[in-house]
């Protein structure tokens, strides 16, 4: 079994749900007492979070390469970057390690072609749905990503982080998100990614009007395929 390095903590409750999906994969493959050979470094996500607010994305980038490079050093063979926002600074990580990152957009890609479909909504935060490092790679996988208006995506980003990443979770958000949802259905969206890790904690998919692709439960997965390789 190869060691995986998780960078986490962004936020924690997400990790937990990575955490436990690889291990559980890992243990449905292997029976017994197996689980994941993983390490794992969880960053203070107020200090990832001021970095964002501030725009200091090559400052975020330099904490995570350097929190990369450290689990490289202890013998991860792959690093998980357990959220999707911070794949934004993707190839600082990648520059600093000689090791592969696991890239969600990728996985979630996968999982969408896998699907045969090509147009999909995207909610997430405000970076992931606006900034282009996302909508872009998967653009590149034949994938059209469909993203709300901006007032909309604004309601979503204080959603995660004001509610989600403290595990609040609400009534009146779930329904905001599924309404979101069903007016993207109706702009012509085949399916919907949860392209934040905490949107999985708020919606499950038998609530959705459209097929879900939860990046969180997908880049696990396809963290843990790595592993048992």
């Amino acid at each position: 079994m190869k060691t995986l390095g998780l960078i986490g903590g962004m936020s924690p409750e997400s990790t937990v749900s990575y955490y436990q999906i690889i291990n559980r994969a890992v243990n449905q493959r292997l029976g017994g007492n197996h689980s994941a050979d993983m390490l794992m470094h969880s960053v203070n996500f107020e200090t990832i979070a001021a970095l964002q607010r501030a725009g200091d994305w090559q400052q975020a980038g330099a904490v995570l390469a350097a929190s990369a490079k450290q689990l490289e050093s202890m013998g991860a063979q792959a690093i998980v970057l357990a959220t999707n926002t911070m794949h934004k600074v993707a190839p600082a990580i990648e520059q600093a390690i000689r090791v592969p990152l696991i890239h969600v957009v990728d996985a979630v890609g996968h999982a969408i072609q896998a699907q045969g479909l090509h147009q999909v909504a995207l909610l997430g935060t405000r970076f992931t749905m606006s900034d282009g490092f996302y909508t872009e790679r998967l653009q590149e996988l034949g994938i059209s990503a469909m993203v709300p208006p901006a007032a909309q995506q604004d309601e979503i980003h204080r959603v995660i982080f004001e509610e989600l990443c403290r595990n609040r979770l609400t009534d009146a958000a779930r329904r905001y998100y599924l309404d979101a949802i069903a007016e993207q259905q109706a702009r012509g969206a085949q399916g919907v990614i949860f392209g934040c890790t905490e949107i999985g904690l708020l919606l499950k998919p038998e609530e959705c009007p459209l097929p879900v692709f939860d990046s969180a439960e997908i880049h696990a997965l396809a963290a843990a395929a790595f592993a048992l390789s």
